[in-house]
């Protein structure tokens, strides 16, 4: 790469003239708008040299004649990618990146594929809802670069608690060894992207991510599964000290046979800063609709859904939503005794 070779950028839309250099590893690419762009030598690739279009040296004849110039042989622009030493071993991440942190309860969020490794990726991203698939992007993805797959709102969750990543790696300009294909699929929990400290500091972002692994060092990871017995406790659970020489109360999530929901919003969530009265009364909807789910197949299990009485917007809504989509089960009113005129009990049938 000299000065006055053009360039497009890899990892971003750009590109430019050459302009000179910093260090050994940073080009000053000029773009469009006359500004100087500081981008590494390896995120650029060359597309058109002054070398391919050297002029002819003018001849000086005591006579005038008339020089032919030659037809140009038009040289093959290549591009071979760089490799890390080291890096033969491959490691691929899907990423979830906050477009603005700061108001994490309602920023849209970026997807990314990462593929730290020597080798191109073809991958596919599904998303599943029951046994049927959607395809979300494909593509191909360049050796040691993220790729962004796509761009959704916090009211797409609903439909990616269950996403895949089908991968297969090579090398097109040189040997290579062979990777197995890798069809991984990954449970997203939901719940994580309403939690600031879910999203981490990582070596691919500027930005904190929520990043899970595809495949670590040449393995694809087997991935935990967390029940929803685990994931609704959490929920429920009050954080309390322990006190040193007495035990610690734990809130009991069954109680006389019952299973006990606390939909208030407080219970559900560590923060609610900007999130609106409609976003809340969703997500508590959520909680109600996945509880249900659970525990379809338990014929008789009575559960105490706890909303409060307050204005009775979210009471409402649980007996509307029973009405249309729980025809089946019956409900009432909770023991007023134990919970006053905030509850209402559900029954499996």
């Amino acid at each position: 790469m000299k000065i006055g070779d053009k360039v497009r950028f890899l990892s971003e839309v750009g590109g430019g003239i050459v302009r000179g250099f910093q260090g050994k590893d940073i080009a000053l690419v000029e773009g469009e708008d006359g500004f100087e762009i500081p981008m590494l030598i390896k995120e650029c690739v060359v597309i058109q040299t002054d070398d391919y279009n050297i002029p002819l040296k003018s001849v000086s004849k005591p006579e005038p004649a008339v020089v032919e110039e030659e037809p140009e042989e038009e040289k093959p622009i290549t591009y071979r990618a760089p490799e890390i030493r080291g890096n033969d071993i491959l490691n691929v991440f899907l990423a979830y990146v906050p477009q603005d942190v700061k108001a994490i309860s309602s920023t849209s969020f970026d997807a990314y594929l990462v593929n730290d490794s020597n080798y191109f990726i073809d991958y596919l991203y599904l998303s599943a809802e029951g046994k049927s698939w959607t395809l979300r992007s494909r593509g191909t993805v360049k050796p040691n670069m993220k790729l962004h797959l796509e761009e959704f709102e916090k009211s797409a969750l609903n439909g990616m608690e269950h996403v895949a990543v089908q991968l297969i790696a090579y090398k097109d300009d040189r040997t290579f060894l062979l990777k197995p294909a890798v069809c991984q699929e990954i449970r997203i929990d939901t719940v994580k992207f309403y939690k600031l400290h879910t999203f981490q500091p990582s070596e691919f972002f500027e930005e904190p991510a929520l990043i899970y692994d595809v495949v670590r060092d040449d393995e694809t990871v087997k991935q935990v599964f967390v029940s929803a017995d685990d994931i609704k406790e959490a929920l429920l659970k009050k954080a309390q000290p322990e006190v040193p020489g007495k035990l610690q109360r734990k809130q009991a999530k069954m109680k006389n046979d019952l299973v006990e929901v606390d939909l208030h919003i407080h219970e559900l969530l560590d923060d609610t800063t900007g999130m609106g009265n409609a976003e809340m009364l969703s997500y508590q909807l959520d909680v109600f609709h996945k509880t249900l789910e659970e525990y379809k197949n338990k014929k008789g299990q009575k559960i105490v859904f706890i909303h409060g009485k307050g204005d009775g917007v979210l009471r409402r809504a649980i007996l509307d939503e029973l009405k249309r989509k729980y025809k089946n089960y019956s409900s009432q009113d909770a023991s007023f005794r134990e919970y006053g005129f905030g509850a209402t009990m559900v029954t499996i049938h």
